[in-house]
């Protein structure tokens, strides 16, 4: 029983240890000297089993970009546009050149973004949602990457055991089995995903020119 538990708590930790934005130390040099106002965001590469995983994400991304500071061109937009000129999949759209997306969208900085795990796993007797992601933000008028990071987030973050013995856990783990599977569960985890990966406040991307902070980084 007590390798059981020991088990589960070694997983927790590994779960939280890895549960925040990892962008710690970036060199911003590039970022600071190009000053991006504007980013547009692709659809996200997608190297999860879950064919909801890039259009969730991507539903998710606005919010903190918009927060620091940044106009964000309209996703649902970006989509319509690349697909009415004949690229329906992300990884044709990642394959558009800087040079191409400066001259129809006009957008300071493009935004790549691959989504690597989203939905439920399973770790021992435990079900969890989990949403994973990487990104680069590329400036297009010189095709040079400004900055890049990866984050992650996990439904299981902070819960306890679901109760003290292994029949608890197991009763505990079936029910969160069912639930984790009921519709779209990955939506909220992405919500978080997103604003740790991207957002100034999680060390994501520098503060935009729209931020009240932006001055201090950035200056003139």
């Amino acid at each position: 029983m007590s390798r059981i538990f020991c088990r589960l708590i070694l997983v927790s930790l590994v779960m939280l240890i890895t549960a925040c934005a990892s962008n710690k130390g970036y060199d911003y040099s590039a970022f600071i000297q190009n000053k991006p106002r504007s980013i547009l965001v692709l659809p996200p590469l997608n190297t999860s089993p879950d064919v909801r995983a890039p259009y969730s994400m991507m539903a998710t991304v606005t919010r903190p970009l918009a927060e620091s500071g940044y106009y964000v061109f309209p996703v649902a937009l970006v989509d319509q546009t690349f697909r009415e000129n004949g690229m329906s999949e992300p990884g044709e759209m990642h394959q558009a050149s800087a040079a191409k997306l400066s001259e129809v969208f006009g957008a300071d900085a493009v935004l790549y973004i691959t989504v690597n795990e989203y939905g439920a796993k399973y770790v021992l007797v435990d079900s969890q949602v989990v949403v994973s992601a990487s990104a680069r933000l590329v400036d297009l008028r010189s095709g040079q990457q400004l900055w890049e990071g990866k984050a992650s987030a996990s439904n299981a973050e902070g819960r306890d055991s679901g109760g003290t013995g292994l029949a608890g856990i197991l009763i505990t783990a079936l029910i969160r089995q069912v639930a984790n599977n009921l519709g779209d569960q990955g939506y909220p985890i992405a919500r978080i995903t997103s604003d740790r990966l991207l957002s100034a406040r999680h060390g994501g991307l520098l503060p935009g020119p729209r931020s009240p902070d932006y001055q201090k980084v950035v200056g003139n």
